[in-house]
């Protein structure tokens, strides 16, 4: 069979290929592993590849095709998993040294339902210690194909890297206070973070898990909403799983057939303050450009305001996730302490010495917010706003602190409030514009309601500049 050269299709498009016989399972996997090896000292996003469960899947895959069997949503195509979620006998390091040689029993729900779908689980992508704000001292941090001093962002920066390098068609990230939207927004991905309780989190490990999400990063809207059909849905074991119906998030696509204003009769809000004050100016741009598409494709734009809350929950969201992190270190610190790196060491101790009222007062305001928040998104269908308040930075930048300038939004506003209140968002790239990297934006839905973002999102993609991803030398 001759050589693939199918790294930049889309998962969909991969699968429907595979799917009509042009290419086998295994070819694929083949070819995407040994693209990532090639690859991996430009890209360094895999904690490990795990070439021999990924080969024996894709034989399997193709054994079942062969016989006639039906094939699943995710057919043969090779995606990575961020190094939290639990793989039956293999290593799940969580980007620590304390959990290096931690080989779980079980595989994580969402593991086991990709596999039931037929996805080739390529490798474990590399993150942040513990998913927090920095990678251990010893481990190599992902790199940006667009740019190698680019930030990748955190913590689901080996999954941003991995989809953006073309070594996997779709990757999971998780998401505590903005980790699949940074490194969405810096690697050019859509990145969607569910509804809290709408994917479950059995088998991940935490990093606060009341804050906690997880969700698909992709190189398309429709990509992400064929990953959803798949994690989505209700678990018995996980104690926040919603019981509830899960839509088939393919059929709110929007269409040619939609005509040119598929969103006729859509409301997006935006409240002009929240996403300008103390943001960079081309952040604010992209944002204006994106509201100007949206507003072409038929929507209604209606000026909203933001609970203000919003701002004190960015400003004090180490607090809640320094004491849940703490539990969910517990077996190993600080008997390990000397394991772990400055800054996760840093979190666990914060939440070690914050008094039980700060805690409690916290998530009296995050109910306060959620509830204010689906009070204005009865209005709007949908609000827009930036992911970060900077254009991508650099990694010097973030390796210091990310040093905020007075007046400068806080780095975690447009992300750690829906994390606290369990809201959906949907990132989207836009392609550059007399800028080095490309931007983006997200949208924020009703809970529940990802299936009006992934319409939303679909319809801004097919009418926008598509993105072109680097190509690296292999």
């Amino acid at each position: 069979m001759a050589e693939l050269d199918w790294h930049w299709l889309t998962l969909s498009q991969a699968c429907q290929r595979l799917k009509s016989g042009q290419a086998s399972a295994l070819q694929l996997t083949q070819e995407t592993l040994a693209r990532a090896a090639a690859l991996g000292e430009q890209t360094q996003c895999y904690a490990r590849l795990l070439d021999e469960d990924a080969l024996a899947s894709a034989r399997t895959l193709d054994e079942k095709q062969a016989s006639g069997e039906p094939l699943g949503l995710l057919h043969g195509v090779p995606i990575g998993i961020k190094d939290l979620l639990f793989t039956r006998g293999l290593p799940t390091a969580s980007g620590t040294m304390v959990m290096q040689n931690f080989c779980p029993t079980y595989d994580a729900t969402v593991v086991e339902r990709l596999r039931a779908a037929g996805a080739v689980l390529l490798g474990k992508t590399q993150l942040t210690e513990g998913a927090f704000g920095a990678h251990h001292p010893d481990i190599m941090p992902p790199l940006n194909p667009w740019n190698a001093n680019a930030w990748s962002g955190v913590s689901s920066s080996g999954s941003g890297v991995a989809v953006a390098a073309g070594v996997a068609f779709a990757a999971i990230g998780s998401d505590t206070g903005g980790s699949i939207r940074f490194p969405s927004a810096s690697c050019a991905l859509v990145g969607l973070k569910p509804t809290y309780g709408r994917v479950s989190l059995y088998g991940a490990f935490p990093l606060a898990n009341s804050m906690d999400h997880l969700g698909p990063m992709t190189r398309s809207v429709e990509d992400a909403a064929r990953m959803l059909c798949v994690m989505a849905g209700y678990d018995a074991k996980d104690p926040n799983s919603l019981d509830v119906p899960v839509p088939n998030y393919l059929q709110s696509l929007c269409s040619a057939e939609d005509g040119a204003t598929p969103l006729a009769g859509s409301r997006i809000g935006i409240d002009w303050s929240y996403v300008s004050d103390g943001v960079e100016s081309a952040v604010v741009e992209v944002t204006r450009r994106a509201v100007g598409q949206l507003a072409d494709l038929g929507a209604e734009v209606i000026e909203i305001n933001v609970p203000p809350s919003a701002g004190i929950l960015a400003e004090a969201w180490g607090l809640t996730c320094g004491v849940e992190c703490a539990q969910a270190h517990a077996d190993y610190f600080p008997a390990q302490q000397d394991q772990y790196g400055p800054v996760l060491r840093g979190l666990i101790e914060l939440g070690l010495r914050t008094p039980h009222g700060d805690y409690q007062a916290l998530q009296k305001l995050r109910r306060e917010f959620s509830t204010q928040l689906d009070e204005v998104l009865e209005q709007v269908d949908a609000i827009i706003s930036p992911c970060m308040p900077l254009a991508t930075p650099s990694t010097q930048l973030m390796d210091n602190g990310a040093p905020a300038e007075e007046g400068q939004a806080d780095f975690l506003l447009f992300t750690a409030p829906y994390d606290y209140s369990g809201h959906p968002t949907l990132t989207l790239p836009t392609a550059a514009q007399n800028q080095e990297l490309p931007g983006s934006f997200q949208l924020i839905g009703r809970k529940l309601d990802e299936a009006t973002l992934i319409r939303l999102g679909s319809a801004y993609e097919q009418a926008t500049t598509p993105i072109i991803y680097p190509e690296l030398k292999v």
